[in-house]
């Protein structure tokens, strides 16, 4: 028997951590968003069971790459990875809706895809309570989308990111370079972060992506400097993709704390912790 294909494992790789009902999750396949010269642009919508047509909130996870390069990659949409379906499960058995969606320009195509939950048009979701999670090169997509939202968005998690590059640093632009990834906050610093926008950030100790840590430190620094409410978990010994690659008891209670973040911050305090 042949072994799996490192391309394979990767897009089939899903996250390392489990809760009830994430198979009796309802999944809206391929709703259209937006309408552009390249075709119709779709989302997937993850909804929690027995949801019954309530509007509950929802987290956008974020592509910072555009399709075709996952798909010459990875030979599936971003929508169809491993890691966005089990997230969107996760998510959906945890309370809160979730939407993965095909993009073919990044920076665009988010903001379509949030003018358009914004816009009342997609039945089940609470408009008024948004949140974006993002991961490694989709960071810089999200965090400018923070820095735009002009108070439409609840709060935000961000794992394994690269973030944004100080005065002097390269890292972020060297590594969107390599790996493709858009890279809309050049320029720009967490001053353009909202003041009252709660973040969530878990950083990787054994990171090996160069230059991200470095990154994520000023980052980290910066922000805690300004006093944003932000959230901020080491995860000392794990590696990038640790909630794909790091099965762990450590991996596990940190992504548990990610979804009571956004539980709690979408559902409310008293949301209670995640099963």
């Amino acid at each position: 028997m042949s072994q799996e294909s490192p391309r394979n494992e990767i897009r089939r790789a899903t996250v390392r951590y489990e809760v009830p009902g994430m198979d009796d999750v309802a999944v809206r396949h391929d709703v259209e968003y937006a309408a552009t010269d390249e075709g119709a642009l779709t989302m997937d919508l993850y909804l929690p069971p027995g949801a019954d047509g309530a509007a509950v909130p929802a987290v956008v996870l974020v592509s910072g790459y555009p399709d075709p390069g996952y798909e010459a990659v990875l030979g599936c949409k971003f929508k169809e990875t491993g890691w966005s379906v089990s997230w969107g499960r996760l998510l959906a058995a945890s309370g809160l809706a979730a939407v993965t969606y095909t993009n073919h320009d990044p920076i665009a195509d988010l903001d379509r895809l949030l003018d358009h939950l914004r816009g009342g048009d997609s039945p089940g979701i609470d408009v008024d309570r948004l949140a974006l999670s993002a991961c490694s090169g989709n960071v810089p997509r999200a965090l400018a989308a923070l820095m735009d939202s002009d108070g439409a968005l609840a709060c935000a998690t961000l794992s394994y990111g690269f973030t944004l590059d100080a005065a002097g640093s390269t890292h972020v632009a060297d590594a969107a370079a390599q790996f493709r990834f858009v890279n809309p906050c050049a320029g720009r610093t967490v001053a353009d972060l909202p003041d009252d926008l709660p973040i969530h950030v878990v950083r990787a100790g054994a990171d090996e992506m160069p230059g991200l840590n470095a990154a994520l430190d000023r980052f980290t620094a910066d922000a805690l400097d300004r006093n944003l409410p932000l959230t901020v978990v080491n995860l000392a010994a794990s590696p990038h993709a640790f909630d794909l690659h790091d099965d762990s008891e450590a991996s596990r209670a940190t992504i548990r704390q990610s979804l009571d973040f956004l539980r709690a911050h979408l559902l409310g305090v008293d949301a209670g912790p995640t099963r």
